[in-house]
């Protein structure tokens, strides 16, 4: 059994397309899509459309939560605020009824039992949580502290757009293990469980990879012996290379780029560097002293003027010059 392993998307159409014709090539025997089709790229709606074309197997992630909570008191605080959420606004003027139908139908988590495999689940971030995010930096213990709830031996994660695959092992009391069944008996009477594992796979990004290669990345997963590899899936990563020019441009041809200010603009930094600029703008606000939440420009402004960042992002750009919000 073969299966790709494909997450966020993020609205990135030409990666899409590239990983599609790779996975034509590859022929797996099935298709996973692990959340975050949408939002951050100009073409969600079109990706909605190309996937739900397919008979791929499907989780959503927290960005499709961004859409389908808009307007509800599930919104995060200020949600109406257009300086602040505007790139959120541009994508709910744009997604139609029914492609919102569909993404608010689509499972949280779900568990493969395909004939013949050992079992594995499925989640944006874990069963429960669409924004725990795993790297390749953390221990085990800090990873153990956030899977220790899931049963199944091997875990496929996303949401954190960066490559895992690692061997979990953590030493377990057979007293306190709570997958003994004492239904069968005394502890002493089933074999001794001498720690827990799991296999944890992230198979990085389609359309915004943070790891500091632009490919649109994937992951295959081969069924075989637990012996071979201890939760019985192999894992092999795949980069596929395509242009981005295409996918920049849209931010100005599409309207994002005006409606969706500083968010917008971070998007299209990521989608040049390949580097969570999300994440380093909001750090360096807060250890400066500014609430990104609360004047979102002021702190970008402030942000772009001390590192000199902007600069660094126009001389990576495949466009040359770049596009300013």
């Amino acid at each position: 059994m073969r299966l790709a392993i494909l997450a966020d998307i993020h609205g990135n159409l030409p990666a899409l397309d590239a990983v599609m014709v790779e996975l034509e090539r590859l022929q797996p025997d099935a298709v996973v899509l692990d959340g975050d089709l949408i939002n951050a790229v100009p073409f969600s709606p079109q990706v909605i459309d190309l996937v739900r074309a397919t008979d791929w197997i499907l989780v959503r992630g927290n960005h499709e939560f961004y859409y389908l909570d808009f307007g509800t008191d599930r919104a995060p605080d200020g949600h109406e605020d257009p300086e602040r959420w505007g790139q959120l606004h541009w994508l709910v003027e744009r997604i139609s009824p029914a492609q919102g139908r569909f993404l608010a139908c689509l499972p949280d988590d779900r568990t493969l039992c395909f004939p013949g495999t050992v079992p594995l689940r499925v989640a944006h971030g874990v069963p429960g949580n669409n924004r725990t995010g795993f790297y390749n930096q953390q221990s085990t213990a800090q990873i153990v502290a956030k899977i220790d709830h899931v049963p199944q031996a091997t875990l496929i994660s996303a949401h954190t757009h960066v490559r895992i695959d690692r061997d979990i092992v953590v030493d377990v009391d057979p007293a306190d293990d709570p997958y003994l069944d004492p239904h069968l008996g005394s502890y002493e009477g089933q074999q001794r469980a001498v720690h827990r594992r799991w296999h944890l796979i992230n198979p990085g990004s389609v359309g915004l990879p943070l790891n500091g290669d632009a490919r649109a990345s994937f992951a295959i997963l081969e069924s075989v012996p637990e012996s071979q590899v201890p939760g019985g899936w192999a894992c092999t990563h795949h980069m596929v290379d395509y242009d981005r020019r295409p996918a920049l441009a849209a931010y100005a041809e599409s309207g994002m780029m005006a409606a969706g200010g500083v968010i917008s603009q971070l998007f299209y930094w990521e989608l040049v560097t390949a580097q969570p600029e999300i994440i380093h703008f909001y750090q360096w606000a807060r250890l400066n002293h500014y609430d990104p939440d609360a004047d979102i420009r002021a702190a970008f402004d402030a942000y772009v003027a001390a590192t000199g960042r902007e600069q660094f992002v126009r001389e990576l750009d495949p466009l040359g010059g770049g596009v300013r919000g």
